[in-house]
């Protein structure tokens, strides 16, 4: 099933002229609870993992004890966090001869490791050949809340607009016309209208806390933002604007409930990034070997 944002209830572009010029494509993942297979798109799902290519292990072979787990001591295998395939995101940049997105995480990256930054891999799917039946288990040795839960994707292109990001100089003049809008509609520019949440490539960052843009270590300049996954598709009252149409309730607006009471969209990847944060991710496309970066923040 397609996942569709609904538009947005004001016109941005002719209330705040000034971030036309801002504005930048996303894609919202739209992840929801499923069994994708190795050769499908997917969050937290099955790689098509070479089966002679050792699984990559998070450098740090320490990792002290938190959240009730023990500490770890020897290396963890990373976990697979998406795996997407340019068909199904036309808009990906990928590299030449690539069509094929891998982003792995040490399960610990939320405070307990030094050395987490997340692996990112572009692959040609068709040279892949023979796949490994399954990831190595983390059970038992990692914290559950950074390994997200087996879902299917559902890609949707949406529109950014900052929100953090916004320069310094635009800021004073705005802050006024959105305070003015709050006021007026309930609407909260950053929370209702800015950057989409959830789990989505490209955009801007779905930051929780103040932006912390890396620079590139080998060229200086400031990375791109490849990535974002955040604790949930929508926050608390955000459900208004962001929640899909597909599981909206048609009488309260709200997720629709399941069978069982449940409410599948919000939580589907079943992730808690410190206290309903998000992990962001960055790759320099200046740089031939696409240095990687990552910040994680939390409410």
């Amino acid at each position: 099933m397609t996942r569709t944002t609904p538009p947005r209830p004001v016109d941005v572009e002719e209330l705040f002229p000034e971030l036309v010029a801002l504005r930048r494509e996303a894609v919202r993942l739209h992840p929801r609870a499923g069994e994708p297979s190795p050769s499908e798109s997917s969050v937290g799902g099955p790689l098509l993992w070479p089966a002679g290519e050792p699984w990559p292990l998070c450098p740090s072979t320490s990792h002290p004890e938190q959240w009730g787990q023990p500490a770890t001591q020897g290396p963890v295998p990373m976990v697979p966090v998406i795996q997407i395939h340019r068909k199904d995101v036309p808009q990906l940049a990928s590299p030449a001869g690539a069509d094929l997105l891998q982003v792995l995480w040490c399960p610990f990256i939320v405070d307990g490791c030094p050395t987490a930054t997340p692996r990112v891999i572009w692959r040609s799917s068709a040279a892949v050949g023979p796949v490994v039946a399954a990831a190595p288990s983390t059970v038992g040795t990692a914290p559950r809340d950074s390994i997200p839960a087996p879902c299917v994707v559902h890609p949707e292109p949406v529109v950014d607009y900052p929100s953090w990001d916004i320069p310094e100089e635009l800021s004073p003049a705005l802050q006024v016309r959105m305070e003015e809008l709050e006021a007026r509609t309930g609407l909260w520019w950053g929370y209702h209208l800015a950057e989409a949440p959830g789990i989505k490539l490209g955009g801007y960052p779905s930051w929780t806390q103040d932006p912390c843009w890396p620079d590139c270590p080998s060229c200086g300049q400031a990375m791109d933002h490849l990535l974002t996954v955040s604790s949930g598709e929508y926050d608390g009252e955000s459900y208004r604007t962001w929640l899909p149409l597909e599981d909206r309730d048609s009488e309260t607006g709200e997720e629709r409930e399941d069978a069982t009471g449940g409410r599948g969209a919000h939580r589907a990847a079943r992730l808690m990034i410190g206290d309903a944060g998000g992990v962001y991710v960055f790759e320099c496309r200046a740089c031939p070997d696409r240095p990687v970066a990552h910040h994680w923040d939390c409410s």
